[in-house]
């Protein structure tokens, strides 16, 4: 495999476009002192992308909203979110949620 300056170049600039954005925030905040009100409310955010995220894919499976009928995802949620709400385990939670859609998807 032979590699031309051209895409040498292009793989060079595209790592540090790449890199920029993401290290020189880091860079600059630990630098700063950082309000704890700010830190508590920065806590929050993963919960609500992941949130987001769930909800989106159980209630909007086909780009339209779903009810329980036909919502094999929503079936499969309800297991998922007990075992989540008791054992706080991420394993066993994706393990409940593969085997909840993969009974309801071979039964229905």
């Amino acid at each position: 495999m032979t590699m031309d300056l051209t895409l040498l170049v292009i793989v060079i600039f595209g790592t540090i476009v790449t890199f920029l954005p993401r290290s020189a925030p880091l860079m600059m905040l630990s630098q700063m002192e950082i309000p704890s009100k700010v830190i508590e409310w920065l806590e929050h955010i993963p919960i609500a992308v992941m949130t987001a995220l769930v909800v989106q894919e159980v209630l909007i499976p086909n780009h339209e909203f779903t009810y329980v009928i036909g919502n094999l995802r929503l079936l499969a949620a309800l297991p998922t979110i007990l075992v989540a709400l008791f054992t706080r385990s991420l394993l066993l939670i994706v393990i409940v949620a593969m085997c909840s859609m993969a009974s309801l998807r071979f039964f229905f």
